[in-house]
């Protein structure tokens, strides 16, 4: 015991239930997160359904992705981490997509950035290189045809040597 009269033994318990205490209110927060990032997710189904996409095959093709990940994506049964850098950038590939939903999925990307989804620092920053990789600043085309940053170079080549 010491002077306030508590032993060793219930100044861990003490520790202990406010540890608890701490988890059990992150719980919240966490689910909070996760329902932000789903209804920021429904939002861009509903910009697709606004722009005239109704069936699943409409939007699976205007988002530039197989109609199971669509389906996985707007049902909101994605996994917890929500959309990855390479479906975001397929997305934004996509020659049919809207520019509302386009708008969406920019907005889900500052979003996620900014941690209003979760996520460690750590995580945003990865995320962060994998989407500065994977979204072109300005699509670029070349007498019609999109170039990609792996096909730039060879496009340039061409173009220089047929001038």
């Amino acid at each position: 015991m010491d002077s306030n009269g508590l032993s060793v033994f219930s100044t861990f318990s003490v520790r202990r239930q406010a540890k608890r205490s701490l988890q059990e209110s992150r719980k919240p927060v966490v689910a909070e997160m996760k329902a932000r990032q789903a209804a920021k997710i429904r939002e861009l189904g509903y910009a697709l359904v606004d722009a005239g996409f109704l069936t699943l095959d409409e939007q699976s093709k205007a988002l530039g992705l197989a109609r199971s990940t669509t389906w996985t994506i707007l049902t909101a049964s994605h996994k917890g981490s929500g959309l990855s850098a390479a479906i975001i950038k397929r997305m934004l590939l996509s020659p049919k997509l809207p520019p509302r939903a386009r708008r969406k999925i920019l907005e889900y990307i500052a979003d996620k950035l900014a941690g209003v989804y979760g996520g460690s620092r750590t995580q945003r920053r990865k995320f962060f290189e994998r989407v500065r990789r994977a979204t072109p600043e300005k699509p670029r085309t070349v007498k019609g045809e999109l170039v990609t940053s792996s096909s730039a170079r060879f496009v340039n080549a061409k173009a220089a040597f047929n001038e």
